[in-house]
This record gives structure tokens, C-alpha cells and sequence, in this order.
């Protein structure tokens, strides 16, 4: 979600004459997009703004924002001992629903004054705005913005506010646009995707008239959260080809108690009902889920459930952290009750746990034709391709004379806990979707 905020603001200062470079030494302004849901994501933004502190001895004039999620609780921290000395080099914060005013800020930077604009909005979509998107294979599209739900460890509705629906029809229009520029995969994102409505459309509704505008393009879409996952949604992923058969469905912890607590609004049995009917509509599906180890009160019994949960649904993948206090959530007045030696003890069982049966998983692969859509160069080899499988398994394969943006079918010769890799299948390079 940061990363199409980011595009969103690209859009609004491209509307305004400002042009993006890639060296910071050419830049006449710099900015970090923040995420709050983590605290270790905070002390990267204080990390970050270190090296925007060298930067701006260098180069006084440069302009420092501060944008999103955090903008609000760095503006009363920014000066004191735990932002690490670099409050003073920041010129202006935004929140993400003041991003329109970022131009009118930064003006005022460039006159000396400090630029602050934190406000929530009930309303603000940025329907009207365009993305800058520089990718040119992989679009997200925010299909609306904040959350309604006040899980008790999360900051989200505090900082990104409450839910509002972006309009249907521009949804559509701007996946036609992204079809006519040669995209290939587009990803609608949400806080909670399934809580969508827009003139009685609900996202079933969205994802059926968005998989339609172009079969050859490929529809993702996150987040979910379990308490609104439909059976049409379900059926909606199943009957269409190019919607991709990978549902990431967070459960955070598989103890009743735990759920309760986290005010998560399901049970582990609600929860593994929709398990089944998503395996049983989609056999081949790849699921994926985040897992929150060592919050407050949780047992040795209750992370045993946790691992009792991982071990009986098999998910490919797993984003998985120790909790973490955020101020102000509900969760943030209970007594952070679990020590780091037990929570970290716990995590790496989980994670252990998790990966192995990700290793198992992609080793099932082995042996299979899988479409691939290319979307560059390995990371770790320029004579090497890398891509994506429909269930968004990474695939790592020779070069030869194929680009990205291609879809080409790839045998499996082996694997690991994270990745795929094989031979491009030169019998079968047409692929349907």
C-alpha cells in the first residue's frame, strides 16, 4: 500500500512540474513514505533521515518531507531524543489524506516555512489523482483507503482513518488505461479488500468486471480480512482464469483466546471453514497468512495452537513477526506480559516451523510446467530471469531471449523455502490465460 501511495504522490508533484531522479545528489527534494504498523519500521524512517541529514549538509536548500502513516506521531517526536537528532532537518509532513496539499507545502519550504498538514479524512479517495507508475508490468491500484475493523494491536484506523470505497467505474476505467499501456498484472489493494462497496457493488462484483476488461491480464488482489470473506468472493476467484488462484487471508493467531483478545471478530473454526471452501473451489490454490507470536498473555499453549494451525493448513508462505505495542491501540494499555527472550524463542519456532513446510510446498512443484510472467532480471544473476507463477511464487530461470512482460511456461527443477527454479519449457511458450 505504501508503494502505491508513493505512486499517488508521483502523480500529484508530475502534475506540478517536478520531475523524479534516481540520485539523491540531483534531487531538490527527498522524502520517506512511512509505514506505522510496525515499531521497527519507525527506527528505519529514523535510520532513512540520517542519511537525509548528510544530504542536507551537502546541499542546505534541499527540501525533507516526512509522508503517511507515522506523519502524525512523528510531528510531536521529531525533536526529541528518540528521533536521534534529525527532527530539525525536516521541512514538511503530510498525512496520507493531505497528500493533495503537498505541492502548496513544498512551496512553502522552498519560502522557509515549515510544512505540516496531518488531518484525517472521511471522504478523501484520490479517485481523481493519476499514479506515476514507472514499473510498467505490475500496477496496484488502491480500490479504498483506511480500515473499520480496531483490531486491538493495530494503529491502522488511527493513522490511515476510516473506510471509504473508491468509485467502481473509475476502478475499471483506470485498469482499461493500464491494459492499453501493456500492463500485466494488477493487484487491488485495501486494509480490508472484502469490506468494499461502492453503490451496492461489493468487491465479488469489482474483481468479476476488473478480471474482464483484459483475459490477459492478470488480477491479485489483498488485503482480506477472514470475519468478510464471502462465498461469492470465493467462487468469484475460482471462475475466472486470469484472477489468480493465491488468497492471503491473515488469521494472527490460531487460539480462540488469543482472536479474542486481538478483537480479530472470528474463531479458528470459522476461520478453517473458510480454509475448505477455498480449497475445495480452487485445489490448486497457494494461501499465504501473517502471524502475530507473543502477544500479551499468549501461552505456551496457545502458541502451541499457532503451530497446530500452520501444520494442519499447509500455507505457502507466511509473514510472520513478534508483536509489538503500538501506542494508543487497545492492545497498547494491556502489559506487554511476554519477554523478548520468550517472544524471539517463539518466532523462530514459528519461522522454523513455516519455512519447512514452504520448502515442501515448492518442492511439490518440482517436476511441474508453470505459467511464468517475466518481470526482469534476477536479483542475483544478469544472465538469469526472474517471474511469477499465478499463485505469486517466485521463479528464477536461464535469460535467453525472452523480456519481461512475456508470460512463458517454466519446468521446475527445484527449489527452496522462498523460491522456484527451472528451464524455460521451449515446446509450450503460448500461454493462455
Amino acid at each position: 500500500m505504501n508503494l502505491a501511495d508513493s505512486e499517488l504522490v508521483l502523480g500529484l508533484l508530475d502534475d506540478d512540474n517536478y520531475s523524479l531522479t534516481e540520485k539523491m545528489e540531483d534531487a531538490d527534494v527527498v522524502m520517506v513514505n512511512t509505514c506505522s504498523v510496525r515499531e521497527n519500521a519507525e527506527q528505519r524512517i529514523y535510520g532513512r533521515l540520517g542519511e537525509f541529514k548528510a544530504a542536507k549538509i551537502k546541499k542546505p536548500e534541499i527540501v525533507v518531507g516526512v509522508l503517511g502513516c507515522m506523519a502524525e506521531r512523528l510531528r510531536s517526536k521529531l525533536n526529541t531524543e528518540e528521533a536521534k537528532g534529525v527532527g530539525q532537518i525536516v521541512d514538511v509532513i503530510v498525512g496520507p489524506d493531505e497528500y493533495r496539499k503537498l505541492p502548496s507545502l513544498l512551496n512553502q519550504a522552498w519560502h522557509g516555512e515549515k510544512g505540516i498538514a496531518v488531518q484525517l479524512s472521511r471522504v478523501e479517495t484520490y479517485d481523481d489523482i493519476t499514479p506515476l507508475r514507472t514499473n510498467g508490468i505490475s500496477a496496484w491500484i488502491s480500490v479504498m483507503r483506511g480500515c473499520n475493523k480496531f483490531c486491538s494491536f493495530c494503529v491502522v484506523p488511527f493513522t490511515r482513518g476510516r473506510e471509504r470505497s473508491r468509485n467502481y467505474f473509475n476502478i475499471i476505467n483506470e485498469v482499461e488505461e493500464l491494459a492499453k499501456r501493456g500492463f500485466k498484472d494488477v493487484t487491488l489493494l485495501g486494509q480490508n479488500v472484502n469490506s468494499y462497496n461502492h453503490d451496492g457493488k461489493d468487491f465479488a462484483d469489482l474483481m468479476k468486471a476488473v478480471a474482464e476488461v483484459d483475459r490477459t491480464i492478470r488480477i491479485r488482489f489483498m488485503t482480506s480480512h477472514p470475519q468478510d470473506m464471502s462465498d461469492k468472493l470465493i467462487q468469484t476467484i475460482a471462475s475466472k482464469d486470469n484472477i489468480c488462484k493465491n488468497v492471503h487471508l491473515p488469521v494472527q493467531s490460531g487460539s480462540d483466546r488469543i482472536l479474542d483478545l486481538m478483537k480479530r471478530e472470528y474463531t479458528s473454526n470459522h476461520y478453517r471453514q473458510l480454509i475448505s471452501k477455498i480449497k475445495t473451489e480452487m485445489p490448486e490454490v497457494c494461501l499465504t497468512t501473517d502471524i502475530i507470536s507473543g502477544f500479551p498473555t499468549e501461552t505456551e499453549d496457545d502458541h502451541r495452537i499457532t503451530m497446530q494451525m500452520l501444520e494442519e493448513i499447509q500455507y505457502d508462505g507466511a509473514y510472520m513477526f513478534k508483536y509489538s505495542a503500538r501506542e494508543n491501540t487497545p492492545a497498547w494499555k494491556m502489559a506487554d506480559d511476554i519477554s523478548e527472550e520468550i517472544k524471539s524463542r517463539r518466532i523462530d519456532e514459528i519461522v522454523t516451523f513455516q519455512n519447512k513446510i514452504s520448502a515442501k510446498r515448492n518442492q511439490a512443484t518440482i517436476g511441474k510446467v508453470l505459467d511464468v510472467l517475466i518481470e526482469g532480471d534476477s536479483k542475483k544473476s544478469s544472465a538469469e530471469l526472474q517471474g511469477r507463477t499465478d499463485g505469486n511464487k517466485m521463479v528464477i530461470f536461464p535469460k535467453e531471449n525472452y523480456t519481461p512482460g512475456m508470460y512463458i511456461k517454466v519446468k521446475i527443477t527445484r527449489s527452496n523455502s522462498a523460491t522456484l527454479f527451472g528451464t524455460i519449457h521451449h515446446n509450450h511458450l503460448g500461454v493462455t490465460i
